[in-house]
């Protein structure tokens, strides 16, 4: 690897376009060993990415970028987009801090259409686009290149059925490769099954079009019959697909590893004046033998080593433990359900769904559903826990005040991956989580530190919480914990001299780096307690009693201040006897950037040497 004669050479979309059948094959070579070697060493989505490359190099050249326009679905997949649009030389920057996006950024490329990063938006975002085209008079093409699991969101249904009624240059791609990130189930998956093994009925219909045309006087009459009415004859003879009826003209399926199929393909959809879905089969984690044994273990991944395909680094996590825990309450009680939203594996709920496959609920990516679902299941009585990454959470907003808080329904909610989550950056940070929650009346939030009070917290959630309620835990394992810190407990503990002046207060991983910075302050002579929430909505009151005693309190926390608990706690302290200085240090109005966990806490002044700095700081300035 490290040799790219033809893959360097390539500065935009029109290089593609130069090469011939020989070259292309040569340079999808390429931008696989450029894959593999990169994300060994940065980590990101790798077999989304391998198997879209010839697709990707088939739009480059079917189309005229930047004029037209393409809409990547999540847009984990488009690495090999941005190797074909001018930035090879900065991709060995990919997710890391100063450099390019794992995403799409309209700030980063003039070939990037729309910054994505959540499942679900490219047909709504790419029909948004030609309609604004279309009112412009330009006459170019939109395409949104969607994933068949990204597919089973609602969202993408809404886009599909008001689109339909556009008629001109507008291509939605669908990218079938029986994966989202966990292997895709329901309906649409068992469909496309269908459609996938009867490839023929779009040439029926085209030679049953043809000869039509050609019957004197009654031919192009009974063929508008056909095509307009709703009868079963239609159906006989056309086969109509669940696309049909929301008003594209499908074509497919087609080899997604074919660049000649592809591009005619593309070519054909270029000259029906409907809207258009080509239906495009791949293979997840193609050219790459870990990948494509193990698609779902390299949807995303960390550092790994090339020739064994095995991660660089194996600690256990939140994830597992949380997984871990399920399975054992689960054995005990049979109204334990468990439901993910396409995220078996990321979320620790892998061993769950072979030990207990009736009460396991994998809904396809649809937090939605996957909320209102689970409410549907407390309403009769389950215990049902749903388990989603903080920043896919959001979508669910109105479901968790409406379906869940406002009806009382015991449901709970595993939030992975809370706080900031690194490299993935914007749209994948697990910031607004506490914020958002911490809005709904009815609910319950257990923010632990450690394994133990994970496991407390859960246990708590599902027996003695009776609405909703939340256990959130960070990306990645356990952090320093003290020898003389004892168990946790539900509400609250307090580390250190309780009778000192100054009091830091936080939750979750952050109580790992105040500990740190507690030992720190201790050489340079200042003495600070620690008051650690676990949970933190409600606020225990006694806790907000104990605090009201110090001089000096700050608080610090890893989401967005605006709504959060130390606001919360700040207003709660007012009602106290306190007469002390109260300091907040969180994250302000903003979007935090892609960087490693370390690096963004260090930014953000909330790792020890950003407490130590910024407590030192203010006690300077009061004396």
């Amino acid at each position: 690897m490290g040799e790219y004669e033809l893959l360097s050479k390539i500065k935009s979309p029109h290089d593609v376009k130069k090469l011939n059948g020989e070259q292309l094959e040569n340079l999808c070579t390429e931008i696989r060993e450029k894959l593999v070697e990169t994300v060994s060493v940065n980590g990101g989505h790798l077999s989304p990415n391998l198997g879209v490359v010839e697709l990707t190099v088939a739009l480059e050249r079917s189309f005229n970028l930047p004029k037209d326009s393409i809409v990547w679905d999540v847009g984990h997949q488009a690495y090999t987009h941005k190797l074909l649009t001018g930035r090879y030389e900065q991709f060995d920057t990919i997710r890391k801090k100063g450099g390019i996006s794992g995403f799409p950024k309209r700030a980063e490329s003039k070939y990037d259409d729309f910054n994505t990063g959540h499942s679900s938006t490219s047909i709504s975002a790419a029909y948004g686009i030609a309609r604004a085209k279309h009112l412009m008079g330009d006459q170019s093409y939109t395409v949104a290149v969607i994933g068949d699991g990204s597919f089973t969101g609602g969202l993408a249904f809404e886009g599909m059925n008001n689109s339909g009624r556009f008629n001109k240059n507008f291509i939605v791609v669908l990218n079938d490769n029986k994966m989202s990130i966990s292997p895709n189930v329901g309906a649409l998956s068992r469909y496309l099954t269908t459609v996938r093994i009867q490839p023929w009925y779009m040439r029926v219909k085209k030679i049953t079009e043809k000869i039509l045309s050609h019957i004197p006087l009654v031919g192009k009459p009974l063929k508008r019959f056909l095509q307009g009415g709703k009868s079963k004859l239609k159906n006989l003879v056309y086969k109509n697909t669940l696309f049909d009826c929301f008003g594209f003209t499908y074509l497919g399926p087609i080899d997604g590893h074919n660049i000649d199929e592809l591009e005619n393909a593309f070519e054909c959809a270029k000259k029906v004046n409907s809207p258009v879905l080509v239906h495009v089969v791949t293979k997840k984690g193609k050219g790459y033998q870990p990948a494509e044994d193990n698609p779902g273990g390299f949807h995303g991944i960390g550092q790994f080593d090339i020739d064994s395909g095995e991660p660089l680094s194996s600690h256990r996590g939140f994830s597992a433990e949380f997984g871990k825990t399920m399975c054992e309450l689960a054995e005990d009680d049979k109204k334990i359900c468990a439901i993910t939203a396409a995220m078996s594996g990321g979320t620790g709920l892998t061993e769950f769904s072979k030990l207990y496959k009736e009460r396991f609920f994998d809904v396809g990516i649809a937090e939605e559903h996957a909320v209102t679902f689970g409410c549907g299941l407390a309403a009769k009585g389950m215990r049902p826990v749903f388990a989603v990454y903080s920043t896919f959470l959001q979508r669910a907003y109105d479901q968790l005040l409406h379906d869940a808080a406002l009806g009382k329904l015991h449901l709970v909610i595993g939030v992975d991956r809370s706080g900031i989550v690194g490299d993935d950056g914007e749209t994948h940070q697990g910031v607004f989580d506490v914020s958002i929650l911490n809005t709904i009346p009815n609910t319950t939030i257990f923010s632990p530190a450690y394994f133990d009070g994970m496991r407390k917290s859960l246990s708590t959630a599902i027996y003695i919480c009776d609405s909703l309620a939340v256990v959130r835990y960070p990306r990645g394992g356990e952090l320093y914990r003290p020898d003389d810190f004892g168990e946790e407990n539900l509400s609250y503990d307090v580390y250190g001299n309780p009778n000192c002046k100054n009091l830091l207060i936080t939750y979750g991983r952050l109580f790992s780096y105040a500990c740190k910075a507690k030992e720190t302050l201790a050489k340079q002579g200042i003495e600070i307690c620690i008051l650690k929430l676990c949970r933190i909505k409600p606020i225990d009151e006694n806790a907000v009693d104990f605090a009201a005693a110090f001089e000096n309190v700050w608080f610090f926390e890893e989401g967005i201040k605006n709504g959060g608990i130390a606001r919360n706690f700040s207003d709660l302290l007012c009602c106290t006897s306190f007469c002390g200085d109260y300091h907040i240090k969180a994250i302000n109005d903003k979007f935090v950037k892609q960087m490693s966990v370390s690096e963004a806490l260090h930014e953000l002044k909330l790792d020890n040497d950003g407490m130590v700095n910024t407590i030192t700081k203010n006690l300077k300035e009061k004396n």
